[in-house]
């Protein structure tokens, strides 16, 4: 009697599993304000004002040879529309905003 009763709990368990995967989803970055975003002023706001707006950079890098930071939020999800959006800003030599790319795909 036992056999039967494992095989149905294994079952459950698999069901349960695929079920949840399917419905599921996978985020990938930290959230951040992208109402900040329209406070950014190339050649003024300086990298501790963007961090005052946005925290923690996710990433760090160098592109072109200058300092860059990047908020990203990457929801991606198995069935449904996947919800990103990302801010890109590159420093000049004074620590001020040279650059940025905001994109989303999120509704404004």
């Amino acid at each position: 009697m036992k056999a039967p009763r494992t095989r149905l709990l294994r079952l459950t368990v698999t069901f349960a599993a695929v079920a949840a995967f399917a419905g599921g989803c996978a985020t990938v970055g930290r959230e951040f304000p992208s109402s900040g975003v329209a406070q950014i002023r190339m050649g003024q706001t300086t990298q501790q004002q963007v961090k005052e707006l946005f925290g923690e950079p996710w990433r760090t890098g160098v592109e072109d040879g200058r300092p860059t930071w990047t908020y990203g939020r990457y929801r991606y999800k198995l069935f449904g529309e996947t919800q990103t959006k990302d801010l890109i800003v590159r420093f000049d030599e004074q620590n001020r905003v040279h650059s940025y790319t905001f994109s989303t795909t999120e509704p404004q």
